[in-house]
């Protein structure tokens, strides 16, 4: 069986996370903390062990959750993350801003791609999923080489990638070099669906929760419903693998 061109990328949050993936099939990870809130800034620490794992790591750098639309000092903050994270063995980073008028911003984007070639000619680029709450993902997808980015990570606008599929096909062919990886939502049952918009990679979080994590009844914060955190589900990565290379 010839594996598909299609990169598999999974969403982890741990060391353990990124070794399920390697041993699933996939091609790389997105690295971060707080995957119930979208992805956070994984810590130094995490970064460095989870490089020892050998399977390339691209790091998530965003300061808080919540909108992406950034002050100043969040910016200088992220920039310097950008750094950190590509120092101790990243291979890539996932950034991201917005301008109030839901353009992207642009100033910001530049910083972090310069703080990233700072470290690493080398380093991969990726716009995260700020451009799906973009006024037109499609015009923000034509900008993306010209910033120098390699990738951006999309649904096409939509809450799923499945349901966003017809967008993503336009990215695809709005962004010219730079690569469309499909996420938000993904089950490898919608993987056949992503490959035919021509996108270059599909992303999941393949997650599960883990058994006795949740604290229920003693909260440990104004968002915590007393869920239990997520691990990475070695089944749903063989499963994400197994469609792409049908």
């Amino acid at each position: 069986m010839t594996p598909s061109p299609v990169a598999l990328e999974i969403a982890v949050t741990s060391p353990q996370g990124a070794v399920v993936a390697r041993d699933g099939g996939a091609d790389r990870v997105e690295l971060c903390v707080g995957l119930e809130l979208g992805g956070l800034t994984p810590s130094q620490a995490l970064v460095e062990t989870t490089h020892e794992t050998g399977i390339p790591a691209h790091a998530l750098v965003r300061c808080r959750p919540g909108g992406f639309v950034h002050t100043p000092d969040e910016v200088e903050l992220m920039v310097r993350e950008v750094r950190t994270v590509l120092r101790s063995g990243a291979t890539g980073v996932v950034v991201g801003a917005l301008r109030p008028d839901r353009t992207l911003d642009e100033d910001a984007l530049r910083r972090f791609v310069d703080a990233a070639r700072s470290v690493s000619a080398t380093a991969e680029i990726t716009l995260h999923r700020a451009i799906d709450h973009a006024v037109d993902p499609v015009a923000a997808a034509a900008t993306l080489a010209a910033l120098g980015f390699t990738r951006v990570l999309t649904s096409g606008g939509a809450p799923t990638a499945g349901a966003g599929a017809a967008t993503i096909a336009r990215m695809v062919d709005a962004a010219g070099p730079v690569q469309v990886m499909a996420g938000a939502g993904v089950t490898p049952a919608d993987i056949g669906a992503l490959v035919a918009t021509g996108a270059a990679a599909v992303h999941l979080s393949a997650k599960r929760a883990a058994p006795d994590s949740a604290h229920a009844g003693v909260p440990m914060g104004g968002a915590d419903d007393g869920s239990a955190h997520f691990v990475t589900d070695a089944e749903v990565v063989a499963a994400a693998r197994r469609a792409l290379d049908a």
